[in-house]
C-alpha cells in the first residue's frame, strides 16, 4: 500500500513537472510578417499612395523595434540615429507579459491608429492573439503583453503626428504648370498629383530633401534632334517581347491603376513600390530563418529607407516636373500611343520605384549579403507569377527597367534614381546599424 502510495505520490510529480515545463510558442518572423501583409490589404482597400505607404510601415515597424530594443542589447534604440526621435520608456507593467508578443501587438495599434481603415486590423489582431491563448499563452500574459504594446505605440505615435505630415491638408491645392515639356495629369483616371508637398515632412535620416539631389534631367526639347526626343523615341520604339512585358507587369505596383469593363472604371487590386520590396524582406527572413529580433532590424531599417526613398525623390519630382512619355510622345510622335503600364499620377523625373528599389537592394544585401538568391513570390496573389533572382541588387535593376518596358519612364529618370537610391541607402545603413 505504501509503494502505491508512492508511485502514485511520484507520478503526480512528474506530471506537474511537465505542465510546468510546457512552453509557449515561440514568436517568429512569420508573425511580424503577416502584420506587414495585413497591413499591405488595408492599403489596397484605402488606395494608399506610395510614400504615405512607406510611412505607415515606418511608423508601425519602428513601435516593434523599440519593443525588442529594451529586451535585447543587440537591438540599439532608435534615439539618436533618428531625427528628433525621443527616448522611449519602458512600460511598468505589473505581471508576466511577453517581449516578442508585444512586438507584434505594437505594429497591430499603431497600424490601427494611422491607417484611414486601420479598424480593419482589429479582427485580424483579436484573432491572432485567440491563436496563442489556444496554443500555450496565458490571459494574464497576453492582457500584461497588449497593454505592454498600447503603452509603446503610445509613445511613438505622438513622434509621428510630429513629422508635419497632418499640415499638408491645409497647403494650396496643387496645379500643374501647364507649359510645354512640364507634367500633366494622364488617361484614363486623369488623377490629381499625388503628394507634391511630400517634402516638408520631417525624413528620418536626411538632413533634407535635396541632401542628394539628383543632376537635372535631359532638358525638354520636341527638336527631333535633341537628346529629349531621342529618350522619346527609345521608349516609343521599344520592342517589348514576352520577357520585357512580363518584367513590366511584374513590377507595376500602381495603387491607382484602372480597368475599362465596358461600362464603368474599376480599380485593380495593385500593391505599391514599397510594400512589394516589404514583401520580400519577409521572405528574405523566413528563407534565411531570421530570429525575431533580426526580422524586426530588417523591416524597420527597410522602411525607414523607403520613406526617406520616396521623401527624396518626391522633392525632385516636383522640382523638375517633367513631362510623363504618354504626354509627349501622343503629342509629338503618335497621338494614338499608349503605355503597356498606366502611367501613374504625379510628374516623371525622378523614377520612384527605380529610388526605392535601390534604396531597398543596399539595406536588404547589408543584411543577407551580396548573393542571396530568392524567389519573388510576392505578386502571386494577384495573379502573376514569381520571378527568381540571384540578388537583391538584380532584382532593383530589373525593377528600374521595368519602367522603360513599361511605357511610363524615360531612361535618365531610372538610372539617376538608382544613384540617388544607392546614396539614401548607403545613410540608412550607416546611421542605422
Amino acid at each position: 500500500m505504501r509503494k502505491y502510495i508512492y508511485s502514485c505520490v511520484l507520478l503526480f510529480t512528474l506530471f506537474a513537472c511537465t505542465k510546468k515545463a510546457v512552453v509557449s510558442p515561440e514568436i517568429n518572423s512569420r508573425d511580424i510578417s503577416n502584420v506587414i501583409t495585413q497591413m499591405t490589404d488595408v492599403m489596397i482597400h484605402d488606395v494608399t499612395n506610395p510614400p504615405l505607404a512607406a510611412r505607415f510601415f515606418a511608423y508601425t515597424c519602428l513601435a516593434a523595434h523599440e519593443v525588442v530594443a529594451l529586451h535585447d542589447s543587440k537591438v540599439p534604440s532608435m534615439q539618436g540615429r533618428l531625427n528628433e526621435f525621443p527616448k522611449i520608456e519602458k512600460p511598468s507593467i505589473a505581471g508576466e507579459y511577453s517581449y516578442p508578443v508585444a512586438a507584434v501587438l505594437a505594429m497591430y495599434e499603431t497600424a490601427k491608429k494611422m491607417q484611414p481603415s486601420g479598424k480593419l486590423l482589429d479582427a485580424l489582431e483579436l484573432k491572432w492573439i485567440d491563436s496563442l491563448q489556444r496554443n500555450g499563452f496565458s490571459k494574464l500574459v497576453l492582457d500584461n503583453s497588449l497593454r505592454y504594446a498600447q503603452a509603446i505605440s503610445a509613445q511613438i505615435l505622438p513622434y509621428a503626428k510630429a513629422d508635419r505630415y497632418n499640415r499638408i491638408s491645409n497647403y494650396p491645392r496643387y496645379t500643374p504648370l501647364g507649359t510645354e515639356g512640364t507634367w500633366y495629369p494622364t488617361p484614363p483616371g486623369y488623377f490629381a498629383p499625388v503628394e507634391p508637398y511630400f517634402n516638408t515632412i520631417r525624413p528620418f535620416t536626411l538632413d533634407s530633401a535635396a541632401q542628394f539631389k539628383p543632376v537635372a534631367p535631359v532638358a525638354f526639347s520636341a527638336d527631333q534632334k535633341s537628346a529629349f526626343y531621342t529618350q522619346m523615341q527609345e521608349v516609343y520604339a521599344q520592342d517589348l517581347s514576352r520577357e520585357k512585358l512580363e518584367i513590366a507587369a511584374f513590377w507595376d505596383c500602381n495603387p491607382f491603376a484602372l480597368q475599362d469593363n465596358g461600362h464603368l472604371m474599376v480599380g485593380m487590386k495593385k500593391i505599391s513600390p514599397g510594400a512589394h520590396w516589404m514583401g520580400i524582406a519577409g521572405i528574405a527572413c523566413a528563407k534565411s530563418k531570421a530570429s525575431l529580433a533580426k526580422t524586426v532590424q530588417v523591416y524597420t531599417t527597410l522602411a525607414i529607407g523607403l520613406m526617406d526613398g520616396f521623401y527624396c525623390c518626391w522633392d525632385e519630382k516636383y522640382r523638375s516636373n517633367r513631362i510623363r512619355p504618354e504626354t509627349a510622345i501622343r503629342k509629338y510622335i503618335d497621338p494614338k500611343w499608349k503605355p503597356f503600364l498606366q502611367t501613374p499620377p504625379f510628374p516623371e523625373y525622378l523614377s520612384g520605384h527605380s529610388t526605392i528599389s535601390a534604396v531597398a537592394a543596399v539595406i536588404l544585401t547589408h543584411f543577407f549579403g551580396e548573393d542571396f538568391a530568392y524567389t519573388d513570390t510576392v505578386e502571386e496573389r494577384f495573379g502573376l507569377k514569381s520571378r527568381k533572382f540571384s540578388s537583391f541588387q538584380q532584382a532593383a535593376e530589373e525593377a528600374g527597367i521595368s519602367r522603360l518596358y513599361g511605357g511610363i519612364h524615360f531612361m535618365d529618370a531610372i538610372t539617376n534614381g538608382q544613384k540617388q537610391g544607392e546614396k539614401v541607402g548607403e545613410l540608412v545603413v550607416g546611421k542605422l546599424l
